[in-house]
């Protein structure tokens, strides 16, 4: 078990043992097995090549003095620092989505030829602009913010940009819900869209303790877009929001929403949210100090060659990208390993919290993953090595055969949180 994770429990630690030895758990009839283990390996391909290309690109874009040019036409076009900030940011993220679009476009050809995705090319076209354009905006405010910090502070920006870069996460956690999600995806509330699956949940609601009054479920139209199945929380406070997509309860009995109801409220529970930008801000605060050293060294050997005159430079963005995003890919087993241990918690908790709801836990539970993993098309043997690096929750099968061998009511053993 991790060092962030809950201590598992010998009933727990039971049903992990009979789950390794289960391959029956998830299977895959031999019409969806074959296109299985085909996505798996287009998309595990399309995965580290894009991490490698987005360290590669920035290598190059230094060496050809593309940041440096793009610096002296910010400079050129008008002496205000914001206005500056503002046209070297466009330019420098224009270059890096041009450049990341045949990866993106591939991306999207796959789920089309899978049948994971129906949204047209036009409409998949108009979200990869909205998505540049916030993009864009937010990270000329915080660009901004860190070249002042780097005036103010040249030896300890690491741990000054770290702050108000906390703030941002928090406030984009905050106010995402509202305002961005919206730009992508229709919402509903729940409540009018089906009021019998509203009672439903409540009981699950009940149950658990935690607060989710009826007008903090929304319905998501996803249906538009993708074949998938999901379910997600997101925001804190008054942003506080669960959401079903349409696709999950079309496919799902009520007794499996309220498993992946109970799944969901449980990150609410067990804090998972609070853990995670505690989580964050402790990776990011590493990253920005080994940001600043290592940027310093690339500076001394590479700087002239780069036409970069200091790290308050403008085209300095260039580097600090090029190392983040090298110290992102060494971090993300560490990041999915921390995420994995939350959604096994969450797993626990919603087979725990529907006990005495839907007839058989077990049973349901494991229902709902095989029939998430039909929709998904998820391979019931992946590859150890690219699961351990790639995902962020356990495997389909390590899932749905958890719940299956998972009793905690059978004689001689103990729920972990009801």
């Amino acid at each position: 078990m991790c060092w962030w994770a809950q201590r598992t429990t010998p009933t727990e630690a039971l049903a992990l043992r009979q789950a390794a030895a289960d391959p029956t758990a998830y299977t895959l009839p031999p019409d969806k097995l074959k296109p299985a283990q085909e996505l798996f390996r287009a998309r595990t391909a399309l995965h580290f090549a894009g991490e490698g290309w987005g360290i590669l690109q920035f290598v190059l874009l230094l060496a050809l003095g593309v940041p440096a040019r793009m610096r002296n036409v910010a400079e050129n076009l008008t002496k205000n620092l914001w206005g500056q900030c503002f046209v070297f940011v466009f330019l420098f993220l224009l270059a890096i989505t041009l450049l990341d679009v045949p990866l993106r476009i591939y991306g999207h050809h796959i789920s089309l030829a899978y049948g994971l995705s129906v949204q047209g090319w036009g409409s998949w076209a108009w979200d990869l602009a909205k998505g540049f354009l916030l993009t864009w905006s937010v990270a000329s405010l915080l660009v901004m913010v860190l070249f002042w910090v780097i005036r103010t502070s040249p030896k300890h920006w690491w741990f000054w940009f770290w702050i108000p870069t906390m703030v941002g996460v928090l406030f984009g956690v905050f106010i995402s819900p509202v305002l961005v999600d919206p730009l992508f995806n229709k919402f509903e509330p729940l409540q009018e869209h089906n009021p019998a699956l509203v009672e439903q949940l409540e009981k699950v609601v009940v149950r658990s303790g935690v607060s989710l009054p009826p007008d903090r479920m929304f319905f998501m139209q996803a249906s538009q877009k993708v074949t998938s199945l999901n379910a997600y929380v997101t925001g804190f406070g008054p942003s506080k929001r669960l959401v079903l997509w349409d696709t999950t309860i079309a496919s799902s009995t009520p007794d499996e929403l309220s498993g992946i109801f109970g799944h969901e409220l449980g990150h609410y529970a067990l804090h998972h949210i609070v853990r995670g930008l505690l989580f964050t801000a402790v990776l990011l605060l590493i990253a920005f100090f080994l940001g600043q050293k290592i940027t310093q060294r690339l500076l001394s050997r590479y700087g002239a060659r780069w036409r970069i005159r200091s790290q308050n430079d403008w085209a300095f963005l260039a580097v600090l990208a090029l190392v983040l995003n090298a110290l992102n890919f060494l971090s993300e087993p560490i990041d999915n390993a921390f995420s994995r241990s939350i959604e096994h918690a969450a797993d626990v908790y919603g087979q725990e919290a529907i006990h005495g709801i839907v007839a058989d836990p077990q049973t349901t539970t494991q229902r709902g993953f095989q029939r998430l993993g039909e929709a998904s098309l998820d391979d019931p043997a992946p590859h150890p090595l690219v699961d351990f690096w790639t995902s962020s929750h356990p495997s389909t099968a390590d899932r749905a055969a958890f719940a299956a061998a998972y009793n905690p009511w059978s004689e001689g053993q103990h729920p972990k949180y009801f």
